[in-house]
């Protein structure tokens, strides 16, 4: 099997096995779904530290309004009188104003606060350092372990507004976010190794041989982010001859016959 080491950018993400057999196409994809996936467990445990400390989201219209605002305007909350965590809830105001402020007791925030550290760890970048291979069934079980923390603590479920429940729900819209700013389209994915495109249509023992025991370094990006390092090639200081013309201080001289 070929060792993987995949990074974006110069910043280390995970290591994944594959026979060198692999057609580029397969490799791509997965990839692509193993880092996506990774940043989706990230997203659901950034927000359920949230839940475990100021409880469910409110709804969109009551976000960011204070208390004598929302009064004013005659709001409610209809999915919080519905979504109380298991074992009653403690006020805990969230300053932010997006979250309720109940949120769960002490035994239920630290099943929380347990499982989020658990599928971090599966996720973490230090899997590289260990030398520890990320497949997308352990992401998938990092997903169904945060998924099964939120039902022992809501068993009644989140509100359907809920990001958390919207990425289980694989319906999360992070158009207009940094969060999807870093999400890479499987049909847009790129891999390149040793400044070589690995094209999706040739197999990874065309760039890399036959011997099942490589190890290599990828980088994983969009397709338009190869075009804009490209666009480096057409500057001044890319063009040799222009680069000798300066040095020489004949830039710029228009020559004509006397």
């Amino acid at each position: 099997m070929v060792l993987l080491h995949v990074k974006r950018g110069d910043e280390s993400q995970f290591l994944l096995q594959t026979p060198g057999s692999t057609e580029l196409e397969e490799l791509t994809v997965q990839v692509a779904r193993v880092y996506n996936a990774r940043l989706k467990v990230q997203r659901v445990c950034s927000e359920m530290e949230e839940l475990a400390e100021h409880g469910i989201f409110l709804p969109p219209n009551m976000q960011g309004l204070t208390d004598d605002q929302i009064e004013e305007l005659k709001l409610r909350d209809e999915w919080g009188e519905k979504c109380v965590p298991s074992g009653g809830s403690v006020f805990k105001k969230d300053d932010i104003g997006r979250r309720n402020g109940q949120a769960p007791n002490e035994k239920m925030k630290q099943v929380l606060k347990k499982t989020i550290e658990e599928a971090k760890a599966i996720t973490s970048k230090k899997q590289v350092e260990a030398g520890v291979c990320v497949t997308m069934e352990m992401v998938k079980d990092a997903l169904d372990q945060l998924r099964g923390a939120v039902m022992i603590v809501y068993p009644m479920g989140l509100p359907p507004y809920d990001p958390i429940r919207m990425e289980f729900e694989n319906k999360e819209d992070l158009s207009g976010t940094q969060a999807g700013l870093s999400v890479i389209e499987e049909s847009e994915a790129q891999l390149w190794w040793a400044a070589k495109e690995l094209r999706r249509t040739k197999k990874l023992s065309d760039y890399v041989g036959k011997n099942e025991k490589t190890k290599i370094i990828v980088k994983i990006q969009q397709k338009l982010e190869e075009n804009d390092d490209d666009s480096c090639l057409n500057s001044p200081w890319a063009d040799n001859t222009a680069l000798k013309r300066h040095f020489h201080g004949v830039k710029d001289i228009k020559w004509r016959p006397r």
